[in-house]
């Protein structure tokens, strides 16, 4: 249980993930009457059992399920924003401007609930109510990429008091049933007054969220309109909250297909900032095969019961890393069978077996029941991020890391500067796709790419060599992009090379050389021939995080110290290497 320290006042009690619920459709339990005390006498001969009669959960009506007469719709605001996008391509210019609006709703005291992808990147964020035309600036209080979903708040309690007083926050409800109406409430596009429609809840299940393009979670999908501006918007169902708009298909892919973050997602974003920051979602970082063919579970030695999934990998940097074998078999995860296609029942539905660890938060524990070796074992797990992922996640929030020298612009590897320099490279690609499964980040916790040389006289001919990976500078082995930084301005040299300053990429013999003199001089007329403001930007990674899985440096061959050399008219660039470069390491 995570300790409180910013607390949410709540109007009602926020219900957990519970697929047989349907929010309006609440039996009400009675207690004991009251009345006169008795005198116990003898027992009256008890009445013949009835059979039991079986219980149908019918919807409420649609009239019932679309009403928000009680829904202020002074609740659901306007959020207009103002962004400044980082610029991947030309990382010292400060990027583009541009400007959009989204939807959010009150939740709390001063707290309104939104999509992150409405406020990302954001300058400049303004909150309007639509019986007011006041903005009233808001700033982003917790952001969660991994779930598109923001908190904001006003920057100032008077305005919240003046501008809010006697608004209630939404209630919030619980997951819809499959066929029945929700009611979509935002501003998109086509005016500026607010917008109501409603559609069939059509689905319910783990989908890919696009704004960080490598997270699922679970999804509604729904077949009301959801465009540009509904996002962050509240999905309604008898007067509650049952979901959060925040993407859909346009109509070239799909017609009315739209979908909202269901309450679970939305309850375990609230629990989680409760404490003052957001601590992200956790992940076994496993990956499993179902075992549906009866030969299969013969080799393996199981019954032919249908139960079970067998591990087909467990990173090492995974909260499961080292606890988990290849061919291991799940057989249940906190006390659920899991069946052999990777579901699980809970609450009389069938999910996926990641439901467990998705209402989990960091250092919670699952319990798991493994076969290994024809024999049963049960283990627990304690949970964690799972970082080396992040590389191919889209970045928000952040400013580019570079460094450029001699017109020479060195960038990690990642997916937004991939995209920004459409590299096809196939021996880059395979750093970016292969980065966790072949656990790359061991020796190298950021792959760092030459993407641009900017043409001048003392880089001539070296523009055939960008999108590739740098191996080292100056005889020092290049793991992430301050090593680039320390190689070209320490005293670093290959021996007998010192008056050069010589760069090795992967997969290729010949070196990128650069004579020390003439670089310095070129680095200062290029700066100012380009305009170029600053000539790096560096921030730790955060896969340093994952400590002693992380190569020790120490462990590496150092580099030389560079010594001054008496200039000779006659010095010898330095050949091509005689030995081709170590490939890198794959997980056994």
């Amino acid at each position: 249980m995570k300790s409180p320290r910013l607390p949410l006042p709540r109007t009602l009690p926020v219900l957990g993930l519970c697929l047989s619920f349907l929010a309006g459709n609440l039996i009400a339990q009675q207690g004991p009457r009251v009345g006169p005390l008795l005198t116990p006498t003898a027992p009256a001969p008890a009445p013949a059992a009835k059979p039991a009669a079986t219980v149908v959960d019918i919807p409420p009506p649609e009239s019932v399920q679309t009403d928000i007469s009680e829904i202020e719709f002074d609740a659901i605001v306007r959020v207009e924003v103002d962004t400044k996008q980082p610029n991947y391509r030309v990382p010292w210019n400060v990027g583009g401007m541009s400007s959009g609006n989204g939807t959010g709703f009150l939740v709390g005291p001063n707290r309104f609930l939104t999509n992150a992808h409405v406020v990302s990147d954001s300058r400049l964020i303004y909150i309007k109510k639509v019986s007011d035309p006041k903005p009233y600036q808001a700033r982003v209080l917790f952001v969660a990429h991994d779930c598109d979903l923001a908190m904001l708040e006003l920057e100032s309690d008077i305005d919240f008091e003046t501008g809010f007083k006697g608004v209630q926050p939404l209630f919030i409800g619980g997951i819809p049933k499959l066929n029945t109406t929700v009611v979509a409430v935002g501003y998109p596009i086509g005016g500026d007054r607010i917008s109501v429609t409603r559609g069939i809840v059509s689905r319910i299940d783990f989908r890919a969220y696009s704004h960080s393009g490598v997270d699922n979670h679970l999804a509604i999908q729904i077949d009301a309109a959801i465009n540009p501006g509904n996002s962050g918007g509240p999905v309604l169902q008898n007067n509650q909250v049952v979901g959060v708009a925040f993407q859909g298909y346009s109509g070239d892919v799909a017609q009315n297909t739209g979908y909202m973050i269901p309450v679970p997602v939305i309850e375990r974003f609230l629990v989680d900032v409760e404490d003052g920051k957001y601590d992200r979602y956790v992940d076994m970082a496993t990956s499993f095969l179902n075992i549906l063919n009866p030969a299969q579970r013969r080799a393996l030695g199981l019954p032919n019961d249908g139960v079970g999934v067998m591990i087909a990998e467990a990173d090492a940097a995974g909260s499961a890393g080292g606890m988990l074998k290849t061919k291991d078999v799940l057989l249940s995860i906190d006390g659920h069978p899991i069946a052999s296609d990777g579901f699980i029942e809970i609450d009389d539905e069938r999910v996926d077996l990641n439901e467990i660890i998705e209402r989990k938060f960091a250092g919670d524990t699952v319990d798991l029941e493994i076969w290994r070796d024809s024999a049963r074992v049960e283990i627990t797990v304690t949970l964690k991020r799972f970082i080396p992922y992040l590389i191919q996640a889209v970045q928000y929030d952040k400013q580019p890391n570079f460094v450029l020298f001699a017109g020479l612009q060195f960038q990690p590897l990642d997916r937004n500067m991939m995209a920004a320099h459409n590299i096809t490279d196939l021996n880059t690609r395979y750093f970016y796709s292969f980065y966790s499964q072949d656990e790359i980040y061991r020796e190298r916790p950021e792959v760092v790419v030459l993407t641009e040389v900017l043409p001048d006289s003392t880089n001539t001919h070296l523009q055939n060599f960008v999108h590739r990976v740098i191996d080292s500078i100056n005889g020092k082995k290049i793991t992430q992009l301050q090593d680039v930084f320390d190689a070209l301005h320490g005293d670093f040299h290959e021996e007998g090379h010192e008056e050069f300053h010589v760069i090795r990429l992967e997969g290729e013999k010949r070196p990128l050389v650069l004579k020390r003199k003439d670089s310095l001089l070129a680095h200062d007329r290029i700066m100012a021939q380009y305009n170029v403001s600053s000539d790096h930007f560096i921030e730790r990674p955060e896969i340093l995080e994952l400590g002693g899985l992380i190569k020790d440096d120490e462990a590496a061959e150092p580099a030389k110290a560079e010594k001054p050399a008496p200039e000779k008219s006659g010095e010898k660039e330095p050949e091509e290497s005689a030995k081709t470069p170590e490939p890198v390491k794959k997980a056994a």
